[in-house]
């Protein structure tokens, strides 16, 4: 047992690796018998341990121990910062160390291309170099997550990174960045940049950041976009969302509501790929006093107690928006079937809490369909049939991500061809891809030509170079300069 530190020899360095990933992983290497790594502190160092190489055990000669840090701490940090529960936290922590496993396959992805004989003793061949120094602004509801997308990324691929988190939550980037220089990454491969619009114009404007990646607003990254590409930078520029949630009369009931609940509410709703806005398809509108029943169940609370189902929103201002939003809503004549305006969580009656609340009878033209309301709230459309239900989609700008709930393989097909949003979920509700795909918003919530992370990812901060070769098999004079274009195939 390896509690706390972990040994640096041979494969040991993976069973590191992987720790880091979970409180407790345990590899089995027979029907009686596991290893179990488990992070903590060493109580009982030894010099030497024994490790399981391809089976066998090998006595290690390694002197040296390295640190384990907990993620649990980058956790806790962001529940103290953000106010997100613990739970949720550690997803936000979670899904960003998944990026950074995958960039672990950067030869694989890093692989160039090679065309042999395209003519008489001629090659050519391709390969991706670093751009240089790259910059990335990222928001305040993943603090951890965000930030992992973009800098492993970026310096896998050979570049050094300028990160300028959200003033709201600054901590963790900090720790993040402190875990880096803990690794051994060399002075300056990582630099952290603190402030507001100064800060932003800084990065846009600096001739040496080559590429910009941003996650946040409508407002600021269209601002980014414009200003960075204007000063000839690559931009990427994950932005806004509206994300539907289509709920057809045949899906599975208790299954849909449970996950539409917890994909509407989850995080207070301060989620780019919250499910925000559901459309009710035929029959299945029947379903919204049990929809209210559930959500009603939830536990809001400080993010650090335990049992809380949600937190509070990161400000006073974030509160009066939401709650400002919902009741336009009551005014352009919609009807708020559950409202959590006026929650109070005792002993933190000046927190910045709005219960789960639910909208319904909307219409694409109100306030609370238009806006991004970035709250626990829920807005429920109805519609007669499934083309109604694509149609109102198709007209809303935005295209981060949605999600369809149906027991039928044709239906979903039919939704995920007719669809124009770049993530698609079926009976799936926030359907984020995995690190090996790539995070592929569209429309209104994306500017920019190459996505976050996966392959995507490696093409974005790096570039192509090809070149041509030729090397005569004859070491003979060139009789007569040739004038014309190369043929393929010809000499």
């Amino acid at each position: 047992m390896v509690s706390g530190r972990v040994m640096v020899s041979g494969r040991v360095v993976q069973l590191a690796f992987l720790s880091y990933c979970s409180t407790t992983l345990t590899v089995s290497y027979s029907k009686t018998m596991a290893l179990r790594v488990v992070l903590g502190r060493l109580t009982h160092p030894r010099s030497t341990t024994k490790l399981l190489i391809d089976g066998k055990f090998v006595e290690s000669s390694s002197q040296d121990w390295i640190d384990v840090h907990n993620p649990k701490e980058l956790a806790r940090i962001i529940t103290r910062e953000q106010g997100k529960t613990l739970a949720d936290a550690e997803g936000d922590v979670f899904r960003g160390i998944q990026v950074v496993e995958h960039c672990c396959s950067i030869t694989s992805l890093f692989l160039g291309e090679i065309l042999p004989s395209i003519a008489r003793d001629m090659d050519s061949y391709s390969y991706r170099l670093p751009l240089g120094v790259c910059a990335g602004v990222t928001p305040f509801n993943f603090p951890a997550m965000i930030p992992l997308w973009m800098f492993p990324v970026a310096l896998a691929c050979g570049n050094t990174f300028l990160l300028k988190p959200s003033e709201r939550v600054p901590g963790t980037s900090m720790l993040l960045a402190q875990l880096l220089a803990d690794a051994g990454a060399p002075a300056g491969t990582l630099s952290i940049i603190h402030g507001q619009h100064a800060a932003v114009n800084f990065i846009c404007d600096h001739p040496a950041i080559k590429a910009i990646s941003f996650v946040g607003s409508n407002q600021a990254g269209e601002y980014i976009y414009e200003r960075g590409s204007h000063n000839g930078k690559r931009v990427q520029s994950n932005m806004g969302a509206k994300n539907h949630g289509v709920i057809m009369p045949d899906a599975n009931k208790e299954s849909t509501l449970n996950q539409l609940v917890g994909a509407a509410f989850g995080a207070a709703g301060q989620r780019c790929m919250a499910l925000s806005t559901t459309i009710m398809v035929g029959e299945a509108r029947s379903w919204l006093p049990e929809l209210g029943e559930k959500a009603k169940k939830l536990r809001v609370n400080a993010g650090d107690q335990p049992g809380a189902d949600l937190g509070p929103l990161i400000s006073p201002e974030a509160k009066k928006r939401v709650c400002d939003i919902v009741a336009s809503a009551e005014h352009e004549g919609a009807q708020i079937l559950l409202d959590g305006r006026d929650i109070t969580v005792q002993g933190y009656e000046q927190g910045n809490f709005v219960g789960p609340t639910i909208i319904t009878n909307v219409k694409p033209h109100m306030t609370c369909y238009k806006e991004e309301i970035f709250g626990p709230v829920l807005v429920v459309l109805e519609a007669d049939t499934l083309d109604d239900a694509i149609e109102t989609i198709n007209q809303n700008p935005y295209g981060n991500g949605t999600a369809i709930f149906t027991s039928s393989g044709a239906v979903a097909r039919k939704f995920s061809n007719e669809i124009d949003v770049g993530q698609i979920g079926i009976n799936v509700p926030i359907p984020v891809p995995l690190p090996m795909l790539s995070f592929t918003g569209s429309r209104a919530s994306f500017k920019g030509d190459i996505n976050f992370y996966g392959k995507q990812g490696f093409n974005f901060y790096t570039q192509v170079k090809t070149v041509t070769t030729q090397w005569k098999a004859e070491d003979a004079a060139i009789a007569s300069p040739a004038v014309n274009m190369p043929v393929m195939g010809r000499q």
